[in-house]
C-alpha cells in the first residue's frame, strides 16, 4: 500500500517497505505444565481492528485479544508497539506481516495455531485484509481447518459512506483503481454504470486527476464525497459533483488518506448502447482476426460499457455462429 492512516477494514493502508524494526522471537504457546497428558493444545487466528486515526476508538475486546495474544503479526512492528504501549501492553512478541512477506510468513503462522498458540494479526490501521495484508492467510487457515476470529474495529468504508450524505442502503467497495492504461479505463467504466453507491480509496496526490477522470467515466454531474484524515483533528468532508470536486482538488496539496465515495448511476429502462450495436462492433473485431479477449477489452473501451456485459455478448455471437469462444482470451473475471 502507498498511504498510511486508514488501512484496512476500512482503511486507506500503507507500504511498510524496508527498514522494519527486527521481529521479536514468539513468545511460547500455552501448553499444560503439570506434566499431565492431554489433548492437543488449540490455537487460534484472530484479525483485530485498529483505530484509523483516533486512538481513542481501540476497543476494550482489542485491548484484551491482543494482551492474550502469544504473538502479534503487524504490518510494521514500530508502529504496532506504539499502539500496543498506548494501550498498556508491554512484553508482547511482534513479527512482522506485510504485503512483501505474507506469501512466506503463512506457513510460521499456521504451524504457530496449529501447535496451540494464539497468534493475533493487525494492520497499521483498520482491519487486516481489506486493502491490506491478511486475506491470504485467512483463505490458507480455513483451508486448513483452524480456527478464526475476528475482532472487528473502526472503519473508514464505513465512517466515510455514513457521513458522506448518500445513499447507504446499498453500496460497493472498490479499493483503490488502477493507476493507468486499459485497466483503469476499464474500471472506471464498470464504476460508471454501478447503480450502488461507490467507495474507493486514493492516494492524496491522486485525488484531483482520479475526480477528473470519474467526471469524464461518469459525468460531471454524478454526486460524490471526499473524506480525508477521517477520526484525526484535521477531519474533513468535502461534498459536490465530480466536476466541482476536481476544481476544488485542482492546486491543493492534501494531505492524510482519502476516502471517495461516489453516487450510483440512475437507473435506465434501456441501455445507453444497446447489444446489438455491441455485437456488430464485436463481429467486425473477431472478423479483422482479433482474438475474443482482445474484441472484448476494444468494445467495452470504445462503448464505455462494463467488460462482462460485452464479454456476455460474444458469448451469444459465438453460440450463435456455432463456435466455440477461446478460453484463454476471456478477459479477468469473465470466464
Amino acid at each position: 500500500m502507498t498511504t498510511g492512516q486508514a488501512g484496512g477494514a476500512g482503511g486507506v493502508g500503507t507500504d511498510p517497505g524496508p527498514g522494519h524494526e527486527p521481529d521479536d522471537e514468539p513468545g511460547p504457546g500455552r501448553h499444560p505444565d503439570d506434566g499431565t497428558p492431554g489433548p492437543p493444545a488449540r490455537g487460534a487466528l484472530v484479525l483485530v481492528g485498529t483505530p484509523i486515526g483516533n486512538l481513542g476508538d481501540l476497543s476494550p475486546r482489542a485491548v484484551q485479544a491482543l494482551c492474550d495474544a502469544d504473538v502479534v503479526y503487524c504490518e510494521d512492528t514500530r508502529h504496532s508497539r506504539k499502539l500496543l504501549t498506548h494501550a498498556g501492553i508491554t512484553g508482547a512478541s511482534l513479527r512482522s506481516l506485510h504485503e512483501h512477506n505474507e506469501d512466506e510468513r503463512i506457513g510460521e503462522v499456521l504451524r504457530a495455531v496449529g501447535d496451540g498458540r494464539t497468534v493475533a494479526v493487525v494492520s497499521d490501521a483498520g482491519m487486516p485484509g481489506i486493502s491490506d495484508p491478511g486475506s491470504r492467510l485467512v483463505a490458507a487457515a480455513a483451508q486448513a481447518g483452524l480456527p478464526v476470529s475476528v475482532v472487528p474495529g473502526p472503519s473508514a468504508v464505513l465512517t466515510a459512506l455514513v457521513s458522506s450524505g448518500l445513499p447507504t442502503d446499498r453500496f460497493c467497495f472498490e479499493g483503490f483503481l488502477p493507476r493507468s492504461g486499459r485497466d483503469r479505463r476499464e474500471r472506471l467504466a464498470s464504476v460508471a454504470g454501478e447503480q450502488r453507491t461507490t467507495v474507493l480509496f486514493e492516494a492524496p496526490g491522486r485525488v484531483g486527476a482520479t475526480l477528473h477522470d470519474l467526471g469524464e467515466a461518469c459525468g460531471g454531474d454524478r454526486r460524490v464525497a471526499v473524506a480525508r484524515e477521517l477520526t484525526k483533528l484535521h477531519e474533513e468532508i468535502w461534498r459536490g459533483t465530480l466536476a466541482e470536486g476536481a476544481t476544488w482538488a485542482e492546486g491543493r496539496l492534501l494531505r492524510g488518506e482519502v476516502v471517495l465515495v461516489l453516487d450510483g448511476a440512475e437507473p435506465s429502462e434501456e441501455p445507453a448502447v444497446g447489444d446489438e450495436v455491441l455485437a456488430g462492433a464485436l463481429a467486425e473485431s473477431l472478423a479483422a482476426g482479433e482474438r475474443t479477449r482482445g474484441a472484448v477489452d476494444d468494445v467495452a473501451a470504445a462503448f464505455g460499457v462494463p467488460r462482462r456485459r460485452v464479454y456476455e455478448v460474444a458469448l451469444a455471437l459465438r453460440a450463435t455462429a456455432g463456435a466455440p469462444t477461446d478460453g484463454p482470451g476471456a478477459p479477468h473475471g469473465a470466464e
